[in-house]
């Protein structure tokens, strides 16, 4: 059977309100494209050509514009076109920067809107856009679910493809640091009214050894040296940043890691080499070493959490909070999640 056609929908937010001088109202979004068009163009004509009016209409705006202000704002010089005055200027770069810090949560509520209209419209919802930090319970539970596009990333980038509007959803982790710890962009998470963040899940974390643990590692220390051949993570993973963290507590160079920079995408790829007899150990979570039959050496718990928009309907949220709690709580090196 075809499934019906789905209505493409796409919703642009962008600055707006006003500003009140006395009795007189100045629409933010009209002052920003007028002055932005003559820093653009250089001239009233480009203007016109930019906002689709008459020439006359757009001296009139410029002209409102100006005795809205009470200030001159363009200047014509005889050659050298229309151009803005200081206080032009000064108005067009209060309002763009405006529009710039107001760019990625404008663009991140614009894809809760999109949802939300894609199940009236549609009468179902959408695709949930999902940034994640890999883990096997997590990318299991999501494949069930069905309705979910899902990028594995590292954390890093996971929190940043949601700040910047490019996701619905971020899995991220922080290894051993709390959200707040953990420094930008995890920080920027924190108290921000816009977005909700959950903890998932507490996981395991440990070192990936081949079977029976031929080597005898049994610390960090034991991975220096050259005898051991490590995988690692890649740059921006939680893990990595987890595993450095630790290396540089131990006071252990990178350069004494035989394997530092061969790096894999997923705690699945790592376990799948050492299960293959590529590499000695590699760090990851307990369920990758149950999976492959592989020794693991646990190193900590860390929480694992999923943040999205306020304005994103919350049983979407919810039912892969359920869906990941099904699998999670049967399964090795999982437990009840710690507060963020």
């Amino acid at each position: 059977m075809t499934e019906p056609a789905r209505t493409e929908i796409a919703v642009e937010l962008g600055l707006g309100g006003v500003i009140r001088l006395g009795s007189r109202r100045v629409a933010v979004a009209d002052a920003l494209a007028l002055l932005a068009a003559i820093e653009r163009t250089g001239s009233v004509q480009g203007v016109a050509t930019a906002l689709d009016l008459s020439y006359r209409a757009a001296w009139d705006r410029l002209r409102s514009l100006e005795a809205a202000i009470g200030q001159q704002l363009v200047r014509k010089t005889r050659g050298h076109g229309t151009a803005l005055t200081p206080v032009g200027r000064g108005l067009a770069r209060a309002l763009s920067d405006a529009a710039a810090g107001l760019a990625a949560p404008l663009a991140r509520e614009a894809r809760a809107v999109e949802t939300r209209l894609a199940s009236l419209i549609d009468g179902a919802p959408r695709p949930l856009a999902i940034a994640a930090s890999h883990d096997l319970v997590l990318m299991d539970a999501l494949a069930a679910l069905g309705d979910c596009d899902v990028a594995v990333v590292g954390s890093r980038e996971a929190v940043q493809h949601l700040l910047d509007g490019r996701a619905d959803v971020a899995g991220f982790h922080c290894g051993s640091r709390t959200v707040a710890e953990a420094g930008a962009p995890f920080a920027d998470l924190v108290d921000n009214p816009g977005l909700r963040v959950q903890p998932l899940f507490a996981r395991e974390q440990g070192l990936l050894l081949a079977p029976g643990n031929p080597l005898g590692i049994r610390s960090f220390g034991d991975l220096a040296g050259g005898r051991v051949r490590y995988v690692n993570r890649q740059r921006g993973s939680g893990t990595r940043v987890w595993f450095d963290q630790m290396l540089a507590e131990q006071g252990l160079a990178p350069a004494a890691i035989a394997g530092y920079g061969i790096e894999e995408f997923t705690h699945q790829a790592v376990a799948a080499v050492i299960a293959t007899g590529a590499a000695d150990a590699g760090l990851g979570a307990r369920s990758a070493a149950e999976r492959f039959g592989l020794d693991f050496l646990s190193i900590g718990w860390e929480t694992y959490h999923l943040a999205a928009s306020a304005a994103l309907p919350e049983e979407r949220l919810e039912r892969i909070v359920t869906a990941v709690a099904a699998r999670a709580w049967h399964s090795a090196g999982y437990r009840s999640p710690e507060a963020p």
